[in-house]
């Protein structure tokens, strides 16, 4: 039996059962259970959709966060490529201190030969994806500096992979 609630006499305290959905005779209650059933399941798939369409994070050993904002569909680079990269820096302040739009356009650069962020995030990326770099500023310019980048700052990057040059 289900549980109790008030006879219709409006003595409160003169119990009177509920239907049982699960008896045959409460149609309008599994009426009720599938409509429930399918707008559960309907908020399951958007919930997973919308999922598979935000940003993935990965936090590698150094530090690094790569945020994936688009995925890639090409190849991933590996850290001798040369890739030609859409990109813009800034300070944690959100100050741009370089892009490659001030520049003209993707910049075109072997891996091995930039800041290890980049070697490092870059390689988790495919032709077609962006993301979002994080740099710890040992993996950046760490207590050097460069131009307008102080000591020991930490450092996000915007990249768009758009080609593996060789």
């Amino acid at each position: 039996m289900g549980a109790q609630r008030p006879a219709a006499s409006g003595n409160m305290w003169e119990p009177r059962p509920t239907p049982d959905p699960l008896q045959s005779n409460g149609l309008p209650h599994w009426r009720f259970a599938l409509k429930s059933l399918v707008a559960l399941l309907a908020a399951a798939v958007l919930s997973s959709t919308a999922m598979a369409a935000a940003p993935t994070t990965e936090k590698l050993p150094s530090g690094v966060i790569v945020e994936h904002l688009t995925q890639g569909t090409g190849p991933q680079p590996s850290a001798t490529d040369v890739v030609k990269v859409n990109y813009r820096g800034t300070l944690p302040n959100g100050t741009e201190f370089d892009s490659s739009a001030k520049h003209g356009g993707p910049a075109t650069f072997p891996l091995n030969r930039v800041i290890p962020c980049w070697t490092q995030g870059v390689q988790k990326m495919k032709v077609g994806g962006k993301a979002r770099l994080t740099c710890p500023a040992a993996t950046a310019y760490g207590d050097r500096g460069v131009g307008p980048i102080p000591p020991n700052t930490d450092l996000t990057f915007e990249v768009e992979l758009v080609d593996i040059v060789k």
